[in-house]
C-alpha cells in the first residue's frame, strides 16, 4: 500500500528542520499513469482547484454568451483570487450584467490577501463582504447559471439543487470516476466540494486540456475556460501570485489551479507529438501560507513541487525556471536581517 512520501525538505544549518510529505499522480488525457511518487491514488479534496469543472456546465450550456462574458470575467469564475482592486471592481460589474447583487452570495467574507487591499481594510477597519472571499467568482457564476435556468438563487449551493447536480454529473464524467466514489464536503466558501483520487483528478485536468473524444459543447467549453485561464491569468489569483506567474511564463503551455490545504493542478496542453497531461498532488501537511513583511502570503511547498514536477518532465524550460526562480524548485531561506538560515528543496524523483 502506497503512502505519501518526503517530497521537500527545509534545512537550517547542517540539519533538515522540517520535512513535507506529499503524493504526486501524473495522468494523461487517454487515462495513462505516466508517473508518480507517494499514493497516486490517495484521496483528497480538490477544494478551489475544482474550480474549472465547476464552471463548465455554466459554459457548456452557453452561459458565457448569454451574458456576454469577458474572458477576463471567465477567468475569474475559477478564480481563487486575491481581493486586489481589479478583482472586486471586475466582479461588482459582472453581477451588474447578470442582474444579481452581492447578498445574493452565500459564500461570507474574509479579508483580502492582496496586500495593498488587505492595509486599506485594516487601516479604515472595513468588514469584509461577499465579494471580497476569494470565491466570490465562482458564486457569481453560480447564480448566473441558476438565473438563468430559471431555477431558485436562494438555494443554490444546496447539493441538491440542480445546478450542484449538474457539476457533480460533469465532474464524475471529465474525472472518468463513478460518480458514487466521489465524497462530498463543505468547501470554506460553503459552495459542495469533492474528493477523489489524485489520479482520477489528475485525468480530469488532462482531458479539460486535451478534450478531444469530448462532445462538442463540452469540448469547446473546455477550450474557452482555459483559454481565458491562460489569456487572463491575473484574474485567476494575482499579478505577482505564483498560480498567474507560471501560467504568463508558460505562454499558452500550461495551466494551473491551487486548492487549499495543500492541493494543486495543473495541465499541460497539448502538442501535435504528445497528449494533454493532468497532474494532482496533494502536500499531506497543508502547506500553509504564512504573510511575509510585505503581508503578501508565502506558499512553502506547492510553487517549488509544481516547478520540479515539470522540470522533471521536461514540460518547462531552463529560461522559464530562471523567470520563476524566486519560488523554486530550489530556494535559499534568509532570516529577518538577511541572513542565510539554510535551503527549500524538493526530495523527490517521479
Amino acid at each position: 500500500m502506497a503512502h505519501s512520501m518526503p517530497i521537500l525538505e527545509r534545512t537550517r544549518g547542517a540539519l533538515i528542520e522540517a520535512t513535507h510529505n506529499g503524493s504526486i499522480a501524473v495522468v494523461a488525457s487517454n487515462g495513462k499513469l505516466l508517473a508518480s511518487y507517494g499514493d497516486p491514488h490517495l484521496v483528497a479534496f480538490l477544494r478551489s482547484s475544482g474550480k474549472p469543472f465547476q464552471a463548465l456546465p455554466f459554459v457548456e450550456h452557453g452561459g458565457a454568451e448569454h451574458y456576454g462574458y469577458t474572458q477576463a470575467e471567465l477567468a475569474l469564475s475559477c478564480a481563487s483570487h486575491d481581493g486586489a482592486k481589479i478583482h472586486l471592481e471586475a466582479v461588482k460589474a459582472l453581477q451588474n450584467k447578470i442582474g444579481i447583487a452581492e447578498e445574493n452570495l452565500q459564500c461570507g467574507g474574509h479579508l483580502p490577501s492582496d496586500p495593498a487591499m488587505l492595509r486599506e481594510f485594516i487601516k479604515k477597519e472595513l468588514t469584509p463582504t461577499n465579494n471580497t472571499n476569494n470565491c466570490s467568482g465562482k458564486h457569481t457564476t453560480m447564480l448566473a447559471y441558476a438565473k438563468m435556468r430559471g431555477d431558485s438563487l436562494e438555494n443554490y449551493l444546496d447539493i441538491e439543487h440542480p445546478i450542484q447536480q449538474e457539476i457533480l454529473t460533469t465532474l464524475a464524467e471529465m474525472c472518468q470516476i463513478d460518480l458514487g466514489k466521489i465524497e462530498l464536503g463543505v468547501d470554506g466558501c460553503s459552495a459542495p466540494n469533492f474528493a477523489m483520487p489524485l489520479y482520477h483528478a489528475a485525468l480530469g485536468m488532462a482531458r479539460f486540456c486535451d478534450p478531444q473524444g469530448l462532445k462538442e459543447a463540452r469540448a469547446q467549453a473546455c477550450q474557452k475556460i482555459t483559454s481565458a485561464m491562460i489569456a487572463r491569468p491575473e484574474m485567476l489569483s494575482n499579478n505577482g501570485e505564483f498560480d498567474c506567474e507560471l501560467m504568463r511564463t508558460c505562454a499558452g503551455k500550461v495551466v494551473t489551479k491551487r486548492g487549499a490545504e495543500g492541493f494543486q493542478i495543473i495541465g499541460i496542453m497539448p502538442t501535435a507529438a504528445s497528449l494533454g497531461i493532468g497532474i494532482a498532488f496533494k502536500v499531506e501537511d497543508g502547506d500553509s501560507a504564512p504573510l511575509n513583511a510585505s503581508l503578501e502570503p508565502v506558499t512553502k511547498v506547492r510553487p517549488a513541487v509544481t516547478l520540479e514536477i515539470l522540470r522533471q518532465m521536461n514540460a518547462i524550460t531552463e529560461t522559464q525556471l530562471n523567470a520563476l526562480a524566486k519560488f523554486g524548485p530550489e530556494r535559499t531561506l534568509k532570516n529577518y536581517a538577511g541572513k542565510i538560515t539554510g535551503t527549500s528543496k524538493p526530495v523527490f524523483k517521479l
